[in-house]
């Protein structure tokens, strides 16, 4: 029996050929041609006994029989049309960079996307596409690689050519390994450094739900950014064109106070132990008599020893800087040794 064909797709193309088209039917095994009208398609390929690819030749527009040919006879006609179109030209793709896992809504312009069939990202059909007109395109971008990605877009008039103002680019997502310091003042204003990777093009740093006072982005491996305030546990996070990156843990520390000193009076020479009660003491870097800083040991959160310096007589200002910042300060009185 000879050949039967039942479809052929796509069923149009431009009169400039070089469309692969696929033939379905029966008895397709052993083809020995395949022709548009009078004219040998410009190659084909038997991929079963049901299915034919075949490249359109070149053909003046209208519709043409396309019949394939066997030892067994030549099959029944299906046809193919062929338009006069411009070939597409993409202008502009916005935006233009995303996830490596897709899922972008992009607008591509251009000009001749009437009819369009496909739309492709590199090699990758896009997730869907709509053509809202001849010259616009909204696509969803499928999942890709880091790096550019040529955006091209196929009419029956041919297949657009990749371009600099026709690429999407992949951003691999960010990744925080560190932040340093991990802990700040309630007020805000530490300045901290994370460290990781992919953190180029950042568009935000945020501490909680709360996004960073300023930052700057140092290089694709770090970023220094102001604090914000807050309290409590605010993990800090990075948004980029490439997603949000994992959480790395910031903390905030409330302010330290001072209630009392024990003694609050000693010597003009060195080496009374002061015992300073208080709260928020346990982050303790340093205690200060006046701008002298002193050896001391923090005991509990509500409790620092620390060692009087040496010094003119008279009072002098004793305060505990945490990581939640300075306290207030109190009163310690050098007295002078009356003289023998």
């Amino acid at each position: 029996m000879p050949p039967t064909l039942s479809t052929l797709n796509p069923s149009q193309g431009p009169t400039t050929g070089g469309t692969t088209v696929t033939l379905t039917g029966s008895g397709l095994t052993g083809a020995t041609a395949v022709r548009f009208g009078s004219t040998p398609a410009a190659s084909y390929t038997v991929n079963s006994s049901t299915q034919i690819t075949a490249v359109t030749p070149a053909g003046t527009a209208g519709a043409v029989a396309v019949t394939v040919t066997s030892p067994a006879g030549t099959s029944n006609a299906v046809t193919f049309t062929y338009v006069t179109a411009a070939v597409p030209v993409i202008t502009g793709v916005a935006p233009n960079s995303g996830p490596t896992s897709g899922g972008t809504s992009v607008t591509i312009t251009g000009t001749g996307f009437a009819g369009a069939t496909a739309v492709n990202f590199a090699a990758t059909p896009a997730a869907s596409f709509t053509v809202t007109s001849a010259s616009q395109i909204t696509a969803v971008t499928p999942p890709g690689s880091p790096g550019g990605a040529a955006v091209t877009v196929t009419t029956p008039g041919g297949t657009s050519s990749a371009s600099a103002n026709a690429y999407f680019f992949y951003a691999a997502p960010p990744v925080l390994n560190a932040a340093d310091p991990a802990q700040g003042p309630t007020a805000g204003g530490t300045l901290v450094t994370l460290t990781g990777s992919s953190l180029l093009n950042t568009s935000a740093v945020t501490f909680g739900s709360t996004n960073a006072t300023s930052f700057t982005v140092v290089s694709a491996t770090q970023i220094t950014v102001t604090a914000p305030p807050g309290t409590g546990s605010s993990p800090i996070t990075v948004i980029t064109p490439g997603g949000t990156s994992n959480p790395i843990g910031f903390t905030y520390v409330a302010p330290p106070t001072l209630a009392s000193l024990a003694p609050n009076s000693g010597p003009t020479s060195a080496g009374t132990v002061v015992t300073l009660t208080g709260t928020n003491l346990a982050t303790a870097t340093t205690v200060a008599f006046g701008t002298v800083a002193v050896a001391f040991t923090v005991v509990s959160n509500t409790q620092v020893t620390a060692v009087a310096p040496a010094g003119a007589a008279g009072p002098v200002t004793v305060t505990v800087t945490t990581a939640g910042g300075t306290s207030a300060g109190l009163t310690y009185t050098r007295v002078a040794t009356p003289g023998i």
